[in-house]
């Protein structure tokens, strides 16, 4: 991160603005509408930027750059089409310790504006450190088309009775979750239909009832994190990351999906790798349970989907015992995620009519114990999960049990995610193949005459063994 996005009180304090045409303008009435003083400085001004001079209780100084001009402001901004200028400013106002923005010249710069999204009280504001300012502002007009022009008034509305709220309730924890509940209720639908006086009304009657323990009762929230591109989180998945006060995740969370999280969250990092569990099972359900009765919202974070081979059921089943309230989320599963992105349909007409997920993962005595036989079945496809260790030991058992050796087959390596890599083989060949590719976990062994399709569908990534 090469700039710190800030909000700035300049109200009633004095900023020199070098500069005296269009872009001068631009500038000073985005100042003069956050309170600055202006201290304008060139030797020929537009008429507009004089008047907002004077709007501002500043003044305008009909002269080129000097030094002094510096003494007393808060900031300082050039904006003029000279480049020597231009330069002045910065390193005169650098030696001084001022911040200083120079337009459309960001190696000159010590801050920078970002793009805006203007819903007074509440302001949104988008950069890009200057790397691509026509991003920030593509960005910014579409957060215009969804954000509701009221959306103003509703914050308005939310600040007018904050003190209000902290009186009713002290804790901050329960006022956080109360404001939560209110701009996911009727009380901002009202707002934004234009219907203020009655959101006002409601708004009164609901600080009014808050009840601070109610509030504040801890709860679980079983969520599937998905493969690893955070693109394909549900909604729902990222609204309850939003809120939870810690977020228990393993290894196969990536790191995109906990970016996601509020940023006072706690993070609590709890392993799940072969062999290597930073917690044992039990401790994470007692972590769960722990956490949300001493009243946070808890997201136990698993990569795919909680109830498939993600051991949701049992650590739901201590939360069951706990009396705590839980909500679990699907999440998009490995099998689903990674065939998706390696363009290899799990099913198809012609090639798969059913298709069965097994795990891959050894028993504690090192024993790959499966009904090979089952695994027959004409038009099938199979999905191993966690088979990377395992892969010759499935490949001789499903060999050893009458499958083709020509069946063909593919390892999928990071799938959904920018290191996605494909190795592809037949069943008797892919141990070789996949021990050349050196392929990083997790990984998925898909088994099954659809694989023969690849990569007619391939889409995503190039990285492909």
């Amino acid at each position: 991160m090469d700039y710190l996005p800030v909000s700035w009180r300049i109200k009633d304090q004095t900023v020199l603005l070098v500069g005296g045409g269009e872009i001068a303008l631009r500038k000073a009435r985005l100042l003069v509408r956050a309170g600055a003083r202006l201290r304008l400085v060139s030797p020929e001004v537009v008429p507009e930027l004089v008047a907002l001079v004077e709007e501002s209780g500043g003044e305008t100084l009909h002269q080129r750059f000097a030094e002094t001009q510096l003494d007393g402001v808060l900031l300082a901004l050039a904006a003029t089409d000279d480049e020597a200028v231009n330069r002045h400013v910065s390193e005169a106002a650098q030696a001084r310790g001022i911040p200083v923005n120079v337009v459309d010249n960001p190696p000159l710069c010590t801050f920078i504006f970002p793009a805006i999204v203007d819903r007074y009280p509440l302001l949104i504001s988008i950069t890009s450190g200057g790397a691509a300012p026509v991003a920030a502002r593509w960005v910014r007009s579409r957060i215009e088309s969804m954000l509701p022009a009221r959306w103003g008034q509703l914050a308005a509305l939310m600040g007018s009775r904050r003190q209000r709220l902290a009186e009713k309730l002290p804790n901050i924890s329960a006022r956080r979750l109360f404001w939560e509940k209110i701009i996911d209720g009727p009380v901002a639908e009202k707002t934004l239909a234009g219907q203020t006086t009655q959101a006002g009304d409601m708004l009164d009657q609901a600080i009014e009832d808050a009840d601070a323990e109610r509030l504040t009762q801890g709860e679980v929230y079983l969520v599937g994190a998905g493969p690893g591109d955070p693109d394909l989180l549900t909604f729902r998945a990222l609204r309850l990351l939003q809120k939870a006060d810690i977020v228990l995740y393993d290894r196969l969370v990536s790191p995109g999906v906990l970016e996601l999280a509020r940023r006072d969250a706690e993070l609590v990092y709890v392993g799940k790798k072969r062999s290597e569990h930073v917690l044992p099972q039990d401790q994470i359900n007692q972590l769960l349970v722990r956490y949300a009765s001493e009243g946070k919202k808890v997201c136990r974070l698993k990569g795919g989907d909680p109830f498939i081979f993600g051991r949701g059921g049992e650590e739901l089943e201590s939360v069951v015992a706990a009396g705590i309230n839980f909500q679990v989320v699907p999440g998009v599963t490995a099998a689903a995620g990674c065939a998706a992105y390696a363009g290899i349909p799990l099913t198809h007409r012609d090639h798969a009519q059913s298709v069965r997920f097994v795990t891959g993962h050894r028993k504690e005595n090192g024993e790959l114990n499966l009904p090979w036989k089952d695994f027959l079945t004409p038009g099938e496809t199979l999905v191993f999960y966690m088979g990377l260790v395992s892969l010759p030991d499935i490949s001789a058992g499903l060999i050893l049990a009458g499958r083709d050796p020509a069946t063909p087959a593919a390892m999928i390596s990071q799938g959904t995610q920018a290191d996605q890599q494909v190795v592809i083989g037949t069943l008797e060949n892919l141990p070789a193949q996949a021990a050349a590719a050196q392929p990083v976990a997790p990984t998925l062994i898909i088994i099954g005459d659809v694989v023969g399709l690849y990569p007619r569908y391939s889409w995503f990534g190039a990285g492909t063994a």
